[in-house]
Protein backbone atom coordinates (compact mmCIF):
# COMPACT_ATOMS: atom_id res chain seq x y z
CA UNK A 1 0.00 0.00 0.00
CA UNK A 2 3.24 1.99 0.66
CA UNK A 3 3.27 2.40 -3.43
CA UNK A 4 -0.50 4.24 -3.84
CA UNK A 5 1.39 7.17 -1.94
CA UNK A 6 4.53 7.01 -3.41
CA UNK A 7 3.21 7.09 -6.82
CA UNK A 8 0.48 10.22 -6.26
CA UNK A 9 3.90 12.05 -4.67
CA UNK A 10 5.33 11.65 -8.32
CA UNK A 11 2.40 13.06 -9.88
CA UNK A 12 2.81 16.09 -7.16
CA UNK A 13 6.70 16.35 -8.18
CA UNK A 14 6.15 16.48 -11.48
CA UNK A 15 3.42 19.48 -10.93
CA UNK A 16 6.34 21.39 -8.91
CA UNK A 17 8.77 20.52 -11.95
CA UNK A 18 6.83 22.53 -14.09
CA UNK A 19 6.29 25.13 -11.45
CA UNK A 20 9.73 25.37 -11.44
CA UNK A 21 9.99 26.28 -15.11
CA UNK A 22 6.90 27.97 -15.86
CA UNK A 23 7.95 28.30 -19.83
CA UNK A 24 7.20 24.38 -20.22
CA UNK A 25 3.84 24.93 -18.68
CA UNK A 26 2.78 28.00 -21.02
CA UNK A 27 4.09 25.66 -24.32
CA UNK A 28 2.29 22.90 -22.33
CA UNK A 29 -1.17 24.44 -22.57
CA UNK A 30 -1.74 24.64 -26.20
CA UNK A 31 -1.90 21.10 -27.11
CA UNK A 32 -4.29 20.86 -24.26
CA UNK A 33 -6.61 23.47 -24.91
CA UNK A 34 -7.02 22.14 -28.96
CA UNK A 35 -8.08 18.76 -27.71
CA UNK A 36 -10.34 19.68 -24.55
CA UNK A 37 -12.27 21.77 -27.78
CA UNK A 38 -12.56 18.49 -29.44
CA UNK A 39 -13.47 16.05 -26.65
CA UNK A 40 -16.30 19.09 -25.51
CA UNK A 41 -17.88 19.33 -28.44
CA UNK A 42 -17.96 15.11 -28.93
CA UNK A 43 -19.47 15.29 -25.39
CA UNK A 44 -22.09 17.80 -25.79
CA UNK A 45 -23.40 15.83 -28.67
CA UNK A 46 -23.36 12.62 -26.75
CA UNK A 47 -25.48 14.35 -24.21
CA UNK A 48 -28.23 15.75 -26.84
CA UNK A 49 -28.52 12.81 -28.62
CA UNK A 50 -27.81 10.04 -25.46
CA UNK A 51 -31.89 9.93 -25.39
CA UNK A 52 -32.53 9.40 -28.95
CA UNK A 53 -29.79 7.01 -29.48
CA UNK A 54 -31.09 5.01 -26.55
CA UNK A 55 -34.39 4.68 -28.13
CA UNK A 56 -33.28 3.59 -31.22
CA UNK A 57 -31.82 0.82 -29.64
CA UNK A 58 -34.74 -0.37 -27.24
CA UNK A 59 -38.13 -0.14 -29.64
CA UNK A 60 -38.96 -3.18 -26.83
CA UNK A 61 -39.66 -0.66 -23.85
CA UNK A 62 -41.88 1.29 -26.25
CA UNK A 63 -44.58 -0.22 -25.18
CA UNK A 64 -44.13 -0.11 -21.21
CA UNK A 65 -45.86 1.97 -18.48
CA UNK A 66 -44.97 4.85 -16.82
CA UNK A 67 -42.57 5.52 -14.53
CA UNK A 68 -40.46 1.56 -15.83
CA UNK A 69 -39.70 2.83 -19.61
CA UNK A 70 -38.28 5.99 -17.99
CA UNK A 71 -36.47 4.43 -15.26
CA UNK A 72 -35.00 2.23 -17.52
CA UNK A 73 -34.23 4.27 -20.27
CA UNK A 74 -32.95 6.59 -18.24
CA UNK A 75 -30.46 4.14 -16.47
CA UNK A 76 -29.00 3.12 -19.95
CA UNK A 77 -28.74 6.68 -20.84
CA UNK A 78 -26.38 7.86 -18.09
CA UNK A 79 -24.44 4.37 -18.54
CA UNK A 80 -24.03 5.21 -22.31
CA UNK A 81 -22.64 8.81 -20.96
CA UNK A 82 -20.92 7.54 -18.38
CA UNK A 83 -19.10 5.12 -20.59
CA UNK A 84 -18.51 7.94 -23.28
CA UNK A 85 -17.21 10.00 -20.45
CA UNK A 86 -14.74 6.87 -19.10
CA UNK A 87 -13.46 6.53 -22.81
CA UNK A 88 -12.84 10.50 -23.21
CA UNK A 89 -10.74 10.67 -20.09
CA UNK A 90 -8.61 7.52 -20.85
CA UNK A 91 -7.73 8.82 -24.20
CA UNK A 92 -7.82 12.60 -23.57
CA UNK A 93 -4.01 11.85 -22.70
CA UNK A 94 -3.31 9.79 -26.29
CA UNK A 95 -4.65 12.48 -28.42
CA UNK A 96 -3.05 15.11 -26.35
CA UNK A 97 0.32 13.70 -26.53
CA UNK A 98 0.03 13.11 -29.96
CA UNK A 99 -0.53 16.97 -30.80
CA UNK A 100 1.76 18.13 -28.34
CA UNK A 101 4.37 15.19 -29.34
CA UNK A 102 7.73 17.01 -29.76
CA UNK A 103 6.80 19.29 -27.07
CA UNK A 104 6.13 16.51 -24.59
CA UNK A 105 9.36 14.68 -25.65
CA UNK A 106 11.39 17.67 -24.95
CA UNK A 107 9.79 18.72 -21.61
CA UNK A 108 10.73 14.67 -20.67
CA UNK A 109 13.97 14.74 -22.05
CA UNK A 110 14.75 18.12 -19.85
CA UNK A 111 13.10 16.74 -16.79
CA UNK A 112 15.99 13.69 -17.22
CA UNK A 113 18.72 16.14 -17.78
CA UNK A 114 17.59 18.35 -14.64
CA UNK A 115 17.25 15.08 -12.31
CA UNK A 116 20.97 14.02 -13.70
CA UNK A 117 22.59 10.91 -15.43
CA UNK A 118 22.16 9.79 -18.61
CA UNK A 119 18.93 11.67 -20.82
CA UNK A 120 17.99 8.54 -23.48
CA UNK A 121 17.06 9.77 -26.97
CA UNK A 122 15.04 7.20 -29.40
CA UNK A 123 16.84 8.81 -32.18
CA UNK A 124 14.14 8.18 -34.52
CA UNK A 125 12.48 10.50 -37.36
CA UNK A 126 9.88 12.62 -36.27
CA UNK A 127 7.21 10.77 -38.08
CA UNK A 128 8.48 7.07 -36.64
CA UNK A 129 7.84 8.17 -33.65
CA UNK A 130 4.13 9.65 -34.41
CA UNK A 131 3.47 6.07 -35.59
CA UNK A 132 4.54 4.27 -32.85
CA UNK A 133 2.35 6.17 -30.81
CA UNK A 134 -0.25 6.11 -32.59
CA UNK A 135 -0.14 2.42 -32.83
CA UNK A 136 0.22 1.96 -29.26
CA UNK A 137 -2.56 4.54 -28.51
CA UNK A 138 -5.10 2.46 -30.32
CA UNK A 139 -3.94 -1.03 -28.22
CA UNK A 140 -4.62 0.73 -25.47
CA UNK A 141 -8.47 1.55 -26.58
CA UNK A 142 -8.67 -1.29 -27.46
CA UNK A 143 -8.39 -2.53 -23.80
CA UNK A 144 -10.03 -0.05 -22.48
CA UNK A 145 -12.97 -0.36 -24.88
CA UNK A 146 -13.07 -3.65 -24.11
CA UNK A 147 -13.06 -3.13 -20.40
CA UNK A 148 -15.54 -0.57 -20.70
CA UNK A 149 -17.79 -3.08 -22.24
CA UNK A 150 -17.79 -5.78 -19.85
CA UNK A 151 -18.00 -3.05 -16.66
CA UNK A 152 -20.74 -1.44 -18.62
CA UNK A 153 -22.45 -4.87 -18.29
CA UNK A 154 -21.53 -5.45 -14.95
CA UNK A 155 -23.03 -2.18 -14.14
CA UNK A 156 -26.49 -3.63 -14.46
CA UNK A 157 -25.87 -6.00 -11.44
CA UNK A 158 -27.52 -4.61 -8.47
CA UNK A 159 -25.76 -2.71 -5.88
CA UNK A 160 -22.38 -4.31 -7.28
CA UNK A 161 -23.06 -2.27 -10.58
CA UNK A 162 -23.31 1.19 -8.44
CA UNK A 163 -20.55 0.79 -6.03
CA UNK A 164 -17.57 -1.71 -6.72
CA UNK A 165 -18.04 -1.26 -10.98
CA UNK A 166 -17.13 2.75 -10.82
CA UNK A 167 -14.46 1.99 -8.45
CA UNK A 168 -13.21 -0.30 -11.03
CA UNK A 169 -13.35 1.93 -13.79
CA UNK A 170 -11.00 4.58 -12.39
CA UNK A 171 -8.79 1.92 -11.47
CA UNK A 172 -8.86 0.83 -15.07
CA UNK A 173 -9.00 4.32 -16.52
CA UNK A 174 -5.60 5.34 -13.92
CA UNK A 175 -3.81 2.48 -14.79
CA UNK A 176 -3.86 3.05 -18.81
CA UNK A 177 -3.63 6.87 -18.10
CA UNK A 178 -0.16 6.43 -16.42
CA UNK A 179 0.48 3.94 -19.12
CA UNK A 180 0.09 6.27 -21.90
CA UNK A 181 1.79 9.44 -19.82
CA UNK A 182 5.20 6.98 -18.87
CA UNK A 183 5.50 5.93 -22.79
CA UNK A 184 6.57 9.24 -23.64
CA UNK A 185 9.95 8.69 -21.46
CA UNK A 186 9.86 5.06 -22.04
CA UNK A 187 9.48 5.13 -25.73
CA UNK A 188 12.60 7.61 -25.32
CA UNK A 189 13.95 4.44 -23.73
CA UNK A 190 13.03 2.03 -27.19
CA UNK A 191 10.45 0.29 -24.47
CA UNK A 192 8.16 -1.53 -25.98
CA UNK A 193 4.23 -1.79 -25.55
CA UNK A 194 4.12 -5.17 -24.25
CA UNK A 195 7.64 -4.48 -21.76
CA UNK A 196 5.63 -0.83 -20.31
CA UNK A 197 2.40 -3.08 -19.64
CA UNK A 198 4.53 -5.65 -17.83
CA UNK A 199 6.45 -2.92 -16.45
CA UNK A 200 3.51 -0.92 -14.58
CA UNK A 201 2.01 -4.66 -13.71
CA UNK A 202 4.85 -5.38 -11.47
CA UNK A 203 4.69 -2.29 -9.40
CA UNK A 204 0.33 -1.67 -9.84
CA UNK A 205 0.11 0.14 -6.40
CA UNK A 206 2.69 2.92 -7.70
CA UNK A 207 1.36 2.74 -11.06
CA UNK A 208 -2.43 3.20 -9.75
CA UNK A 209 -1.00 5.96 -7.15
CA UNK A 210 -0.36 7.90 -10.34
CA UNK A 211 -3.22 7.22 -12.51
CA UNK A 212 -6.15 7.13 -10.28
CA UNK A 213 -6.08 10.81 -8.81
CA UNK A 214 -4.91 12.26 -12.33
CA UNK A 215 -7.98 10.32 -13.81
CA UNK A 216 -10.39 12.15 -11.12
CA UNK A 217 -8.26 15.64 -11.41
CA UNK A 218 -9.65 14.71 -15.56
CA UNK A 219 -12.96 14.73 -14.32
CA UNK A 220 -13.09 18.56 -13.30
CA UNK A 221 -13.29 21.03 -16.73
CA UNK A 222 -9.92 22.39 -17.56
CA UNK A 223 -8.00 20.82 -14.93
CA UNK A 224 -6.64 18.16 -17.49
CA UNK A 225 -5.25 21.02 -19.78
CA UNK A 226 -2.98 22.85 -17.13
CA UNK A 227 -2.07 19.31 -15.26
CA UNK A 228 -0.57 17.62 -18.88
CA UNK A 229 2.36 18.94 -18.84
CA UNK A 230 3.12 18.36 -14.94
CA UNK A 231 1.66 14.94 -15.74
CA UNK A 232 4.38 14.38 -18.00
CA UNK A 233 7.45 15.38 -15.63
CA UNK A 234 5.85 13.02 -12.77
CA UNK A 235 5.85 10.34 -14.99
CA UNK A 236 9.08 10.96 -16.41
CA UNK A 237 10.16 10.53 -12.45
CA UNK A 238 7.99 7.58 -12.32
CA UNK A 239 10.07 5.88 -14.94
CA UNK A 240 12.96 6.74 -13.42
CA UNK A 241 12.19 5.46 -10.21
CA UNK A 242 11.29 1.82 -12.33
CA UNK A 243 14.16 1.60 -14.49
CA UNK A 244 16.03 2.12 -10.80
CA UNK A 245 14.53 -0.64 -9.16
CA UNK A 246 14.78 -2.74 -12.33
CA UNK A 247 18.21 -2.30 -13.02
CA UNK A 248 18.89 -2.90 -8.80
CA UNK A 249 17.14 -6.16 -9.19
CA UNK A 250 19.28 -7.24 -12.18
CA UNK A 251 22.41 -6.37 -10.61
CA UNK A 252 21.75 -8.44 -7.29
CA UNK A 253 20.32 -11.16 -9.26
CA UNK A 254 23.62 -11.27 -10.69
CA UNK A 255 25.69 -10.77 -7.78
CA UNK A 256 23.64 -13.66 -6.73
CA UNK A 257 24.33 -15.59 -9.63
CA UNK A 258 28.01 -15.23 -9.18
CA UNK A 259 28.11 -16.05 -5.57
CA UNK A 260 25.89 -19.31 -6.33
CA UNK A 261 28.61 -20.25 -9.22
CA UNK A 262 30.93 -22.91 -8.30
CA UNK A 263 35.04 -22.05 -8.55
CA UNK A 264 36.77 -23.38 -11.47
Amino acid sequence: MRDLGVGFGYLLKGQRWVGRHGRWLGFGLLPGLVTLVLYAAALIGLAYGADDLIGWATPFADDWTSPWQGVFRGFLTALLYAFGLFLAVVTFTAVTLLVGQPFYESLSEEVDRSEGGDVPESGLPLWRELWISTRDSLRVLLRVALYGVLLFALGFIPVVGQTVVPVLGFCVSGFFLAEELTSVALQRRRVEFKERLAMLRGRRMLTLGFGVPLTLAFLVPFVAVFLMPGAVAGATLLVRDLEGREETAAATEDDQDRRGAPHA
